[in-house]
């Protein structure tokens, strides 16, 4: 399978701290890959260091063969590798198609404002509409962001970013917040609507074992900022001793 990202001794530290420690994968066309630990592992700052937004001390990130060491995240997702950030909670008053479109602009190198006539942007809206029914939110296009629910706001969240057509997407933790009963509606939006968007390869930060058991390709497993085990989940949920170190417990079907 096509390599599309490859982290090579990626080192980050706070000080005294070790966040990551000489951290290498790969992420191979095709995968959704899941990364699980404890609180304190390193997996938020993983997909930072991933996505551009901080720089890790020592390593490298390999995206479609080439270093993007260096590049901010908004460079990188112009490039194909983007991160869902929560701007729903940062412009409540944005509409769906307004949050949305925020994606479109920066793809198509413009900087959005809600004053521009429609008629300069007509080729931007039409793929917010096609973008949002990908996501089941055809009917919300204008409602404000502040009146969604949860599961609601994040497929805002990721719909924006999907607008930049990336190959691969980060996602920290797609489904908290969430309730139980809503979590596999959201995955199985998110990852319908990502491959009709060309999406080729997700990575996601999530806690929820029985989401990962039932869609995850592979799960890496981080402890105190270190690889301790990356298998594919049949393998993962039948390893007392990986199961025991990073997550405790196991979902009852995942065992098959």
């Amino acid at each position: 399978m096509e390599m599309l990202l490859r982290a090579f001794g990626i080192t980050k530290t706070y000080g005294a701290f070790t966040a990551l420690s000489d951290i290498s994968f790969d992420v191979s066309k095709g995968e959704v890959v899941a990364v699980v630990g404890p609180n304190g592992a390193g997996k938020t700052t993983l997909v930072s260091t991933l996505s551009g937004l901080y720089r890790p001390d020592s390593g490298d990130v390999i995206f479609e063969g080439r270093s993007v060491l260096g590049l901010g995240p908004a460079a990188l997702a112009l490039r194909g590798l983007a991160r869902s950030f929560q701007l729903v909670t940062v412009y409540p008053t944005f509409t769906v198609e307004d949050m949305i479109a925020v994606g479109a602009f920066a793809r198509a190198g413009e900087t959005f404002r809600l004053w521009k006539p429609a008629c300069l942007y007509k080729a931007e809206r039409d793929e917010v509409r096609e973008i949002a029914a990908a996501f089941g939110l055809s009917h919300r296009l204008s409602t404000p962001c502040s009146a969604l629910s949860q599961g609601e706001k994040k497929l805002v969240d990721i719909a924006s970013a999907l607008t930049l057509r990336p190959r691969l997407m980060l996602l920290d933790e797609p489904t908290s917040g969430i309730s139980s009963a809503d979590k596999h509606r959201i995955m199985e939006t998110l990852l319908d609507a990502a491959r009709r968007c060309g999406v080729e390869s997700l990575v996601l930060v999530e806690h929820d074992m029985d989401l990962i058991s039932r869609y995850a390709t592979r799960v890496i497993g981080l402890k105190a900022g270190q690889i301790v085990a990356d298998m594919r989940p049949d393998a993962f949920f039948r390893d007392p001793e990986v199961i025991d170190t990073l997550v405790g417990k196991v979902p009852h079907h995942a065992l098959g």
